[in-house]
């Protein structure tokens, strides 16, 4: 851990009562404003370094995207288009989160460890579709049955060794952040809520995974008002002012987070129109399961629907059209359709829009979500 180095080793045993400038500049190791920050940058930089290779080693891999017949004519030009990059983000933020945080922080190994897991059933499904050449990949079952056994292990841990508080926080009503308050739920019942949070974040991420740079860029705005809501949650001083559930052991999620930002932004850089890569499930389960976790881990599951407000919208325009088609269907005739096509961003692909102008209006939208989820603070 370079956090343990630079700090644990060569701080406490040189710079403390050094009058070296150099060693005594090593103080600012500790504050996790810093790290976080650095963890960004590191994952950046792997991103950005490693992307050029990881790209070639899928394509000599032929890990190609497929592309589905019945989809906009426009997508048929990428296939092939190597596909599985999420590789690339999980192991920037897994490194960069490594050499940063605090290895002593329980939060933190629950939030790679889920993030992981996630990509794992990813990885699974990308694996069947482009190897085993099974266009649908994993069966619904299969892949429902791997992210239930994440989140149930995700509040395993948390009720056995995390001193977890069971309430509900809703924002808006501050006696819902007492911890033995109203909205305290209990772990039993809690489960159902982290199982639905979890599954819900992980498979809106999944479908918004349609356009070249839509999910990633969406991703770095969700994250980085995330970032900003994990470090409030987890100082004693800001959470006691703004009426949120405090708990001190989330301060390490905020390099993760920073960490996370750090490797949108350089996935961004091949994923960018026209795409050189795509992320695959592993990269967009594992990115919705990152958001979700770390949501559940700082209390502010209430506050998801508002930081990924564009991953909510393309979600939800998938059940309601499926759920309307069903009710619908009458006498072996069709079912009617809200929307010429889903998720959402097809549906302005179909009538007429531009790749890129969906994107850019979409990360707009994205962007007034995360001020909204913001603003909220002030709120409470």
């Amino acid at each position: 851990m370079l956090y343990y180095f630079l700090y644990q080793f060569l701080f406490l045993q040189y710079g403390k009562n050094s009058e070296s400038y150099v060693f005594k500049g090593l103080n600012v190791i500790q504050y996790v404003t810093f790290r976080t920050a650095m963890a960004a940058i590191t994952s950046l930089l792997i991103s950005l370094l490693l992307g050029g290779k990881v790209i070639r080693k899928l394509a000599d891999l032929k890990f190609g995207q497929e592309i589905r017949e019945e989809g906009p004519a426009s997508h048929q030009e990428k296939r092939g288009t190597p596909t599985m990059g999420g590789v690339l983000i999980i192991g920037s933020v897994f490194l960069s989160t490594i050499l940063w945080a605090r290895p002593d922080n329980l939060y933190l190994w629950i939030a790679l460890g889920a993030t992981t897991l996630f990509a794992s059933v990813g990885f699974a499904d990308d694996w069947i579709k482009i190897v085993r050449k099974r266009s649908l990949g994993l069966t619904g079952k299969q892949k429902l049955a791997g992210q239930l056994l994440t989140a149930l292990l995700v509040w395993g841990v948390l009720w056995a060794w995390g001193n977890y508080p069971w309430n509900v926080s809703v924002p808006f009503l501050k006696a819902t952040s007492e911890i033995d308050g109203i909205s305290y739920i209990g772990p039993i019942i809690y489960f159902f809520f982290i199982a639905f949070i979890l599954l819900g974040s992980s498979n809106a991420v999944n479908l918004t995974d349609g356009l070249d740079g839509l999910a990633i860029s969406v991703t770095f705005i969700a994250m980085s008002a995330l970032t900003g809501l994990t470090y409030i949650a987890s100082d004693a001083r800001w959470a006691e002012r703004l009426d949120i559930t405090h708990n001190p052991a989330a301060a390490e999620l905020t390099v993760f987070c920073g960490a996370m930002v750090g490797a949108s932004l350089g996935f961004l850089w091949y994923n960018a129109p026209p795409a050189e890569v795509f992320m695959g499930d592993v990269g967009s389960l594992a990115i919705g399961g990152a958001l979700g976790t770390v949501a559940i881990l700082t209390k502010q599951e209430f506050l998801l629907p508002f930081i990924g407000g564009v991953f909510i919208i393309e979600a939800l325009s998938v059940m309601m059209q499926v759920s309307v088609f069903k009710l619908t269907k009458r006498g072996g005739q069709p079912g009617k359709r809200i929307f010429k096509m889903t998720p959402l961003h097809h549906h302005f692909e179909m009538s007429g829009w531009k790749e890129p102008k969906i994107v850019f209006r979409f990360v707009i939208v994205a962007i007034l979500f995360a001020l909204l989820s913001l603003s909220t603070l002030k709120l409470r």
